[in-house]
């Protein structure tokens, strides 16, 4: 199929990249056009396991990036996959969902006669019927476009992966053919295919995630009380993991959830429910929890080297997990932020994510390496599950005191401390 995605960001390259693996010809409408000409020349402008590799194979030739939406009108289908960051009261902001959607119509004003627009931005439910449906209608003087709600399972770090072995591909559609339209597009993917409709289509992907960052709240408070009972929460959980009903996934407790994901949906479906008049009490705990987690590492830093004022901190790992250089949500930033508060002087590490950091936190020092991050330092903290922190070991040497806490259960080295074990 010819296919138009909407948005060169995390997910739309992901996207666009991985429908042109497949056979499809692909042209993303990027408005940055710095972004777009990279792309073009077969250069990732984030960092993404695989994703190289696509771009180069297929940019110029099944892969295109432009500014305009004139591909619109020639395509069959259009994938809308820009942003939906959260607004100041915790609910999504749909401003770009709303942008996409009037110019997707006004480029179908002369488009093929067989067009179905499909969201894949994580959306609250009801938006793609609410919003995109009459938006584009209205701006394309049509009402023989089809619409569908296809949500995204992309594991940042792992997208291309997960894009290409996914555990299901969900479709909510508003009709059949539209349905069959997105079915089609995965064609030679193997994974079980959940039809529904538009607004099911939207909270699966918000209850998914939501469920995933319960497990991870659950796991630290358990972490949390399993440490003053001295006992290990990782053997706790192994046990827990075993239940079929359970999974082992998602139960590794330590500083909490970040990202671009977890934290704005929850908060999105909280604001959800209070809008229609429901208190979602277990899901701000979900948020409260994973707010005050990274906290306690601050704290418990504390009880061991004292008063942090004029202390020299080493803070290994940025991004809020591995294999990304992306910081949103990062456990590492309220960290940052309450170590600076305290008066400490930090030292920060990341193999990728030093220069996004810099600019949330110019003043701190930035190390060319774990072992210049941990050298003088009075304390250590690991934020991030980078692999090669679990390598560490003589490095810690280099401290002026040897104390490390750890966020993320990856030391092999004697002499650390847990978070929550």
């Amino acid at each position: 199929m010819r296919i138009t995605v909407v948005g060169g960001g995390y997910v739309g390259l992901v996207t666009g990249a991985c429908f042109a693996e497949l056979g499809h010809t692909v042209d993303i409408v990027e408005i940055d056009a710095e972004k777009a000409a990279a792309i073009n020349a077969g250069r990732a402008p984030i960092h993404e396991r695989g994703l190289d590799a696509l771009l180069e194979k297929h940019a110029g030739k099944r892969l295109r990036a432009g500014t305009d939406y004139s591909p619109v009108a020639d395509a069959d289908i259009s994938f809308v996959c820009v942003g939906t960051p959260p607004a100041a009261d915790g609910s999504a902001d749909l401003s770009m969902v709303a942008a996409a959607s009037r110019s997707i119509g006004e480029a179908l004003r002369a488009g093929k006669e067989s067009h179905t627009v499909v969201v894949k931005s994580t959306v609250p439910p009801g938006t793609t019927a609410g919003l995109v449906v009459p938006t584009v209608l209205e701006c394309s003087g049509r009402d023989d476009v089809g619409f569908a709600m296809n949500p995204e399972f992309l594991r940042e770090g792992r997208a291309v992966e997960d894009f290409l072995h996914p555990d299901r591909i969900v479709i909510g559609s508003r009709d059949d053919r539209s349905g069959d339209m997105v079915a089609a597009v995965y064609r030679g993917l193997s994974a079980p295919v959940v039809r529904c409709g538009l607004t099911a289509a939207e909270m699966i992907k918000y209850a998914s995630n939501a469920l995933l960052a319960t497990k991870i709240s659950f796991a630290n408070e358990v972490g949390n009380a399993c440490k003053r009972l001295g006992i290990d929460v990782y053997e706790v959980m192994d046990g827990v993991g075993m239940d079929h009903r359970v999974s082992p996934h998602f139960l590794s407790a330590g500083a909490g959830f970040g990202g671009s994901c977890f934290p704005k949906d929850v908060a999105a479906l909280v604001s959800l429910a209070e809008s229609l008049g429901e208190e979602p009490s277990l899901l701000r705990s979900v948020l409260d929890v994973n707010d005050r987690q990274p906290l306690r590492m601050v704290g418990l830093l504390e009880e061991r080297i004292g008063d942090l004022a004029g202390k020299r901190v080493a803070v290994l790992g940025l991004a809020f997990k591995d294999n990304t250089d992306d910081i949103r949500e990062s456990r590492a930033i309220p960290v940052i932020a309450e170590l600076l508060r305290r008066g400490a002087t930090v030292a920060a590490y990341d193999p990728l994510a030093a220069a996004p950091m810099r600019r949330v936190f110019p003043g701190i020092d930035y190390a060319a390496s774990a072992a210049d991050a941990l050298r003088g330092a009075d304390a250590c903290l690991v934020m991030t599950e980078w692999p090669e922190f679990s390598d560490l070991n003589g490095e810690f040497d280099l401290m002026r005191t040897r104390v490390v806490i750890e966020g993320r259960r990856i030391l092999s080295c004697d002499g650390k401390e847990g978070i929550c074990w």
